[in-house]
C-alpha cells in the first residue's frame, strides 16, 4: 500500500521478497477477495483494499494511543496521589520522600494534606486520599495500621544554651528549666510525661503547644527547653537547636494508615516504601533496639 511493490514492501519491513509475496497470495486465497491489481509492474490496491488498510490504520493509530497512555501511567501523567500526614512527620519526612516519588514519577499530581490525629479515620473514609501517615494507632473495622517506623523524643535546647554542650540528659535535670511540651493526651506527650512519673520527678510545662514546629520556635526565641520527636528535628532543618538524648525510655512508633476495604494505587504503595525508608534511616534507634521493640 504504501511502496507499490512487493520488492520496496520487502526492503520496508526487512524481510525477503519471495516470502513477502508467498504471504500476499496466502492472505487473498484465505480471504476469498484479490487486494492488488498488478499495472505496469505496480501493486495498485483495490477498493477492499483500501477499505482494510484505513481500518489497520485506525488499529494502530488505537494502539499508539495504548502505548502512550500506558507510558503516561509510569510517568504520573493526568494522575493524582492523595495522602495526608500528622505535622511530627509532614515537615521533614514526607517532603523528602515526595521529592523520591516525583524522581519516579515526575508526571504524578500530588495533594497533600496535614491533619490531627483525630481527622484522620473521616479522610480515609471520606475517600479524600488513600494513605495517612500517623503517630498512633486504634482498632477501626475498616482502617489498618502498619508499622512504619520507630524513634526517639529528644530534649531540644537552644544552641547558646549551657545545655548545648550535653550529649545527655535526664528527666531529673530538665524538670530544673522552663519546659515547652506537648499536651500529655497527645500520643508524644504521653510519652514524655511518662518519662517523669517513671523518673519520679515533677516537672512545670510552662508553654503547650500541639506542632513540633511550633514548640520549635519557641524553644529558638530563648523561652525555655522542650521534649519532641526526632523526625521533626530530622537533618538539622531547624536552625539554632542543638538536639540532646534524653537517659529515659522515650520510644515511640509510627504508622500507616489506609482503608482494608480498597487496594493502595501504584503510587500509594511507593511512597509508602520510601516513606519507611526515609524514617527509619533518620530514626537514631540501633538494630539492637528495634530488634527487641519487634519481640516486644
Amino acid at each position: 500500500m504504501v511502496t507499490g511493490s512487493i520488492a520496496g514492501a520487502a526492503r520496508l519491513l526487512n524481510v525477503s521478497a519471495p516470502g513477502l509475496s508467498r504471504l500476499m497470495k496466502y492472505t487473498e486465497d484465505s480471504l476469498g477477495i484479490r487486494l492488488f491489481d498488478r499495472r505496469a509492474g505496480r501493486y495498485v490496491p483495490t477498493s477492499q483494499a483500501r477499505n482494510i488498510f484505513d481500518l489497520l490504520d485506525t488499529v494502530h493509530r488505537k494502539i499508539d494511543d495504548l502505548q502512550s497512555a500506558v507510558a503516561g501511567l509510569g510517568r504520573g501523567q493526568s494522575q493524582e496521589l492523595c495522602i495526608a500526614s500528622v505535622p511530627s512527620i509532614a515537615n521533614v519526612m514526607v517532603p523528602r520522600a515526595i521529592a523520591k516519588l516525583r524522581q519516579r514519577f515526575p508526571a504524578l499530581g500530588l495533594d497533600v494534606n496535614i491533619l490531627k490525629i483525630e481527622e484522620a479515620i473521616d479522610y480515609l473514609l471520606l475517600g479524600r486520599g488513600e494513605l495517612v501517615a500517623i503517630s498512633s494507632r486504634f482498632d477501626h473495622p475498616l482502617i489498618e495500621f502498619e508499622p512504619l517506623a520507630s524513634g526517639r523524643l529528644l530534649c531540644i535546647v537552644p544552641e547558646t544554651s549551657p545545655l548545648a554542650t550535653r550529649d545527655k540528659i535526664t528527666p531529673q535535670e530538665m524538670s530544673g528549666y522552663p519546659l515547652i511540651g506537648i499536651d500529655p493526651k497527645d500520643p508524644y506527650g504521653a510519652i514524655m510525661a511518662a518519662m517523669f512519673t517513671n523518673s519520679g520527678v515533677a516537672y512545670q510545662m510552662n508553654i503547650k503547644a500541639r506542632f513540633g514546629t511550633t514548640v520549635c520556635s519557641l524553644v529558638a526565641a530563648g523561652l525555655g527547653i522542650a521534649i519532641i520527636d526526632e523526625f521533626t528535628v530530622a537533618h538539622g532543618v531547624v536552625r539554632g537547636l542543638k538536639g540532646i538524648e534524653i537517659d529515659a525510655d522515650s520510644i515511640f512508633h509510627t504508622y500507616i494508615a489506609y482503608r482494608k476495604d480498597l487496594p493502595l494505587s501504584a503510587y500509594a504503595e511507593h511512597f509508602r516504601q520510601l516513606l519507611r525508608h526515609e524514617m527509619q534511616g533518620a530514626s537514631s534507634l540501633k538494630p539492637a533496639d528495634k530488634a527487641s521493640k519487634r519481640k516486644k
